[in-house]
């Protein structure tokens, strides 16, 4: 990753100097992380006009960059039967739409490439049903590093190695796919306990062959992943890693791995470290607050040396500002805060003194200095 110049830095607040990643450059530190929706009603995995708005307006409000949400690479892989989907042509031709209006607002696009493994085949939000879907009600048998469910679902089967290597070949046909439907970048998904997460952590990867037991075993399939992608999509296009930095579980995954295995990463070809935490364990005390996941993210991109973003309840821009500025987090992402105000980016550009050309022409008049000051 390239550095701002030293005349973008002196123009605007740390949150909106660009960035370059590879061959892209992205316009602020204001992004959209992934979302899920659960609105696919066709259940073919095929984005719609929903897709479209939801995220063309986070695009045209002034964010930097809008990853779409995690896109299962297999059927199998859907957390839900109306998760979106990247394994056929059909589902590429819908997203590339939604990538060309991206594009058109200025904003870069990525998508979150993804397997829920022991997670999938469950009920869509918001009418969620507890446990498992069943199987003769749509739902389908899911598959993890070892033969433990997560709490409430049913027993996924351990994947074998011709099964690993299967899932491998999907996150590289994934990869293709989304470049050619017009993503900027694509974002390998191993945090949150699904799948990926699922080989990273001893807590849910009891295995003894090379796809577990020590670090560098857990950490395998997500290299091979890494290598996977990065050879199919070439060395103009960014690759992002999103890890959980910890499972908030004593003798599970945590931030010091996370910053060996980002390392790791990087040395396969990844360019950047999408930092959360959690999602392993069902019943993990989480000590959720403002920022409450930021330290993770400057621990793991202080230790493993690589770049990072901040994520979780960020709702402030001058407190994201100041995580940018100080080097703890080299973007910021806003999920909730900009569901609930697509045009949070704009908001946060005035109130730092931003500037305005991010503003899409037709919504020119309503700037605030337009209308006294006044959003």
């Amino acid at each position: 990753m390239n550095a701002p110049t030293p005349d973008a830095r002196s123009a605007a607040p740390a949150l909106f100097r660009p960035i370059e990643i590879r061959g892209l450059t992205i316009r602020n530190r204001v992004w959209v992380p992934p979302l899920c929706q659960y609105s696919v009603t066709g259940l073919d995995g095929v984005p719609h006009d929903w897709h479209l708005v939801h995220l063309g307006s986070m695009a045209a409000g002034g964010a930097g960059l809008v990853i779409a949400e995690a896109t299962a690479v297999n059927p199998a892989g859907r957390i839900s039967d109306h998760d979106t989907g990247i394994w056929n042509d059909e589902q590429a031709g819908a997203w590339s739409r939604i990538t060309r209006f991206i594009r058109s607002q200025g904003a870069a696009s990525g998508i979150q490439l993804a397997h829920a493994g022991r997670k999938a085949s469950v009920w869509a939000e918001p009418l969620r049903r507890p446990g498992s879907q069943p199987l003769d009600e749509g739902g389908w048998t899911t598959v993890s590093a070892s033969a433990q469910a997560f709490e409430g679902l049913r027993e996924p089967v351990a994947l074998d190695e011709p099964g690993i290597l299967q899932v491998v070949e999907d996150f590289r046909a994934g990869a293709r796919r989304a470049i050619d439907a017009g993503f900027d970048l694509v974002e390998v998904h191993a945090a949150h306990g699904y799948l990926v997460h699922q080989f990273l952590s001893p807590l849910s990867n009891l295995r003894d062959d090379a796809w577990g037991g020590d670090l560098a075993g857990r950490a395998r399939l997500l290299l091979e992943i890494v290598r996977a992608v990065r050879a199919e999509v070439g060395d103009q296009v960014p690759v992002f890693v999103r890890f959980s930095a910890t499972d908030w579980v004593e003798g599970g995954w945590d931030e010091a791995q996370t910053a060996t295995v980002a390392r790791w990463c990087q040395d396969a070809g990844a360019d950047f470290f999408d930092v959360s935490t959690g999602g392993l364990v069902a019943h993990a005390h989480i000590p959720v607050g403002p920022g409450y996941q930021a330290g993770h993210a400057e621990y793991v991109g202080e230790h493993g040396d690589v770049p990072v973003s901040a994520v979780g309840r960020i709702t402030n821009a001058r407190h994201a500002d100041d995580l940018v500025a100080s080097g703890a987090a080299d973007a910021v992402m806003f999920g909730k805060a900009m569901m609930r105000d697509p045009h949070f980016a704009l908001r946060a550009a005035d109130e730092l003194g931003a500037g305005t050309s991010m503003w899409p022409v037709q919504y020119l008049r309503a700037r605030p200095e337009v209308n006294d000051g006044e959003w």
